[in-house]
């Protein structure tokens, strides 16, 4: 098994709990090729590449995942000089992953469809490796609703441009409806790791999932509009009366397919703009590096207090 010097302490309710694909073909297959991460279950020791996997950090950008990969290993006291953290999914261009400790950082790209797909080849890959307990949060970036740029959102539940609790695809020409629900535990968790740091402003509230970036958020600067900014207003003040807080564009799949394999998931995104004020992210480079570090700083303290709190459980 890969060993990241972390150890974690067996005995509450939560150990052992193998990750598990659905799908039981799996398990028949002589070979696992994870096309889009150029790996294969016949070239790579998984166990040995990913046992000890505790944290699954996922965002859009390679670049931001693999500047949390050595945030993290300063945070976790594993940086040194000459360090490098190799891109283990080099053979690909599709994703870019970056293991740190028992950290796994690994970009999604943009939209529910380049999610899903690597969430399919996520959970295989920690199902090969014998991954148990893992936690999986996507650290990202958004449009807020009638909050201050630079607002974090950690996600209650993750809602559809309807404003309702699903993600809706069609498998085999049928319409197939999953539920929504991200875990609550840990959402109320990120929030007091929130309360602990006072950095920045933090707020629990319903993400929408939209399929667009344009028309399917309401924006008027695309090269098609068939509205009006009066209509525009309307739906965001609708959206917000629901619950809305933010607006992005991967919610709803990482919590449907994590939701359907039984790994907690939360969403923990930065509002880069007020989307009743405008459409355009017009902030100076300087200020949105630094809003797109909240997440991970909030991220970040958490993972460290999950790590504390297993070396050192409490005396039942």
């Amino acid at each position: 098994m890969a060993s990241s010097g972390f150890q974690t302490k067996k005995g509450d309710s939560h150990s052992d709990h193998l990750v598990q694909p659905t799908n039981p073909n799996v398990a028949a297959m002589q070979e696992d090729v994870l096309y889009h991460f150029s790996l294969s279950t016949s070239t790579h020791d998984f166990p040995a590449m990913f046992g000890d996997v505790k944290f699954v950090c996922v965002g859009g950008s390679p670049t931001r995942m693999e500047a949390f990969a050595k945030y993290m290993a300063k945070e976790l006291g594993l940086d040194h000089p000459g360090a490098e953290y190799p891109n283990i999914c080099r053979g690909t261009d599709r994703y870019a992953m970056f293991k740190v400790g028992p950290v796994l950082s690994v970009s999604h790209g943009i939209g529910i469809p380049s999610t899903s797909v690597m969430l399919h080849e996520l959970i295989k890959l920690l199902y090969h490796a014998h991954c148990s307990d893992v936690t999986v949060i996507r650290i990202g970036t958004s449009g807020g609703i009638g909050l201050k740029p630079g607002s974090v959102v950690i996600t209650r539940q993750a809602v559809d441009a309807s404003f309702k609790p699903v993600f809706e695809q069609v498998v085999l020409g049928k319409r197939v409806v999953q539920r929504t629900h991200l875990d609550e535990e840990l959402a109320q968790e990120l929030m007091q790791c929130s309360l602990e740091l006072l950095d920045f402003p933090t707020v629990l509230g319903n993400t929408m999932c939209t399929s667009d970036f344009y028309e399917g958020q309401g924006r008027l600067d695309g090269a098609l509009c068939s509205y009006t900014e009066k209509d525009k207003q309307k739906y965001l003040q609708a959206a917000h009366s629901a619950g809305v807080c933010n607006i992005e564009m991967e919610s709803s799949v990482l919590a449907a397919i994590c939701g359907a394999c039984s790994i907690p998931v939360a969403v923990v995104c930065v509002t880069l703009l007020n989307r009743l004020e405008g459409d355009q992210v017009s902030s100076p480079h300087e200020v949105l590096v630094e809003y797109q570090q909240r997440p991970q700083r909030l991220v970040s303290h958490f993972i460290k207090k999950r790590l504390a709190a297993a070396r050192n459980p409490p005396n039942l």
